[in-house]
């Protein structure tokens, strides 16, 4: 059963057909950008320990970031060229050699993420228009309505006006988390192969980090 504080997005007719399994989650709570508070910088540097280089090269292999890069495949995007979330975040953890702090935007996100390996998207809640879905770009469409061409069929996050992001790629210009945003609409996506649990805790460990809760 889906929690009380969570919503199901819409999925379009002809992508759930494809994807029967595909669904969307998300939350809306009020939350500022701002700087992490040590609690939080330190709950960084505890997960940065636990990911060594051997489970980095391993992760692809564990069930969760297996199925995401498997969707990644069947919507025409290259898991090796775009990683997958959780891989990308590994990936930074070996270079920069730890999980440096930006944001509490950012590291909520990041923390979810490391923790259950779904990813979370972020929006400025008042500017969508309404419920969140998914579906597929239509033809001579601009992501945001009037940013850059989508190709058509690509797999785009859309609310009841414009498609706001094209799905694990990018954010439409001004539709993301911004400085004066004061409530954040937090979504994943599930795939085939991704428990309800997993995408879930996902939220509401991001939901917590924003709120000081942790």
């Amino acid at each position: 059963m889906i929690e009380p504080d969570l919503e199901v997005g819409w999925v379009a007719e002809d992508l759930a057909l494809e994807f029967p399994e595909l669904r969307l989650v998300y939350m809306t709570i009020e939350a500022r950008p701002r700087a992490s508070p040590p609690e939080v910088r330190s709950r960084l540097r505890t997960l940065a320990d636990r990911y060594t280089g051997g489970k980095a090269v391993t992760l692809r292999q564990q069930a969760v970031p297996w199925a995401y890069r498997v969707f990644f495949r069947q919507v025409g995007i290259d898991p090796d060229d775009n990683r997958t979330p959780v891989e990308a975040i590994a990936l930074e953890r070996m270079r920069a050699g730890g999980f440096p702090s930006r944001n509490i935007l950012d590291d909520a996100l990041l923390i979810a993420t490391v923790e259950t390996h779904v990813p979370i998207l972020a929006f400025d809640e008042d500017r969508l228009d309404g419920p969140l879905g998914l579906r597929l770009a239509g033809d001579d469409e601009r992501l945001g309505g009037s940013g850059r061409p989508l190709s058509s069929r690509q797999v785009v996050v859309a609310d009841a006006d414009r498609a706001v992001a094209v799905l694990f790629l990018d954010t439409a210009e001004g539709r993301g988390v911004h400085a004066r945003t004061e409530r954040i609409r937090l979504a994943s996506v599930q795939v085939k192969g991704v428990p309800d649990v997993s995408v879930e805790e996902a939220l509401w460990i991001a939901r917590e980090t924003l709120l000081g809760e942790v």
